[in-house]
């Protein structure tokens, strides 16, 4: 794949934008490093759509700036759209078009052939293939994101932008699209991609945690995980619910939630394992055990989220 002078991909410089009364972006700052892989991870309602919106220059912000391939998003808007590639957080293709119909629609689009460029959708694809008389609007989850992903990269972009591409897909779908994305890396794209699912986090170079429009947090996977401190421990018994309301009762502890199948309690500096396990015995939890808990992503945004 072709090599670009540019060294940030893209660069946004305290970006805001609101809708009404709503702070949908609040003083938006990070970048993204040619050839990388950057995620933006946070619930539903965060912002990252409407940073989207702004990226791929659909909206203009109200405050700040911002650069995709080297090119500013208002005055070079036109020649953006070029160099990108954008799924957006819904199916956007064409419904009542056949698989190859799309195709060829979004090649014509950007004055650019399916052949020439199939090489780089080939790797996944080829299972399309067998189905290219079927109308996108009859494919399963999975194959309407791999139809959607291959309309996007078919004029060959510089840069991929997704939007929460995994929602509403079956989790072996959701493991091959990153594997996909990690081919796509290899070959040197940049790739944004944004989720509400924090286990996808780690497949990211780098990851910025977003909330209520503001950035949270921003480094990699490994580095916000490693400065989370080791006062969190794992909690069960027989009856979670009421183990929930005791823990969140006590002073020694800062913070209680739901956990998979057991409480991640966050401790605070008087908290003693052994001793809160002797009180909850005595106030009926004959069977309750307490030991320590690897923090991951999601404990990290629980706990910004909570003191922002």
């Amino acid at each position: 794949m072709e090599r670009y002078i540019y060294e940030k991909a893209i660069d946004v410089q305290s970006v805001s934008k609101q809708y009404g009364k709503i702070q949908a972006l609040e003083d938006v700052s990070f970048s993204v490093a040619e050839g990388s892989m950057f995620g933006l991870i946070g619930p539903d309602g965060a912002g990252k759509s409407t940073l989207y919106r702004i990226l791929t220059t659909i909206v203009a912000p109200d405050g700040g700036r911002a650069t995709v391939a080297g090119l500013d998003i208002v005055k070079d808007y036109r020649k953006i759209r070029a160099e990108i590639g954008y799924m957006p957080d819904r199916f956007s293709l064409y419904p009542d078009l056949t698989v190859n119909e799309n195709l060829h629609f979004f090649a014509s689009l950007f004055g650019v052939s399916v052949k020439d460029n199939y090489d780089l959708i080939a790797p996944f694809f080829d299972q399309l293939v067998k189905f290219p008389n079927r109308r996108a609007g009859a494919l399963s989850g999975g194959m309407k994101q791999k139809l959607a992903l291959g309309c996007a990269l078919i004029h060959r972009p510089k840069i991929l932008l997704l939007d929460e591409p995994t929602t509403g897909v079956d989790a072996v779908s959701r493991s091959e699209f990153w594997d996909m994305l990690a081919v796509l890396k290899d070959k040197g794209m940049t790739i944004l991609v944004s989720t509400s699912y924090m286990d996808e986090a780690k497949r990211c170079d780098r990851i910025a945690l977003i909330n209520g429009g503001r950035i949270l947090d921003m480094d990699t996977p490994e580095r916000l995980v490693a400065g989370m401190g080791d006062n969190l421990y794992n909690a069960s018994a027989r009856d979670m619910y009421p183990l929930l309301l005791a823990l969140r009762d006590m002073h020694e502890v800062q913070d209680c939630y739901t956990f998979g199948a057991t409480l991640h309690v966050v401790a605070g500096a008087d908290f003693n394992p052994e001793e809160i396990s002797v009180r909850l015995n005595r106030m009926g939890f004959d069977d309750v055990e307490i030991y320590p808990a690897k923090g991951d992503i999601e404990d990290l945004f629980i706990k910004l989220a909570g003191n922002g």
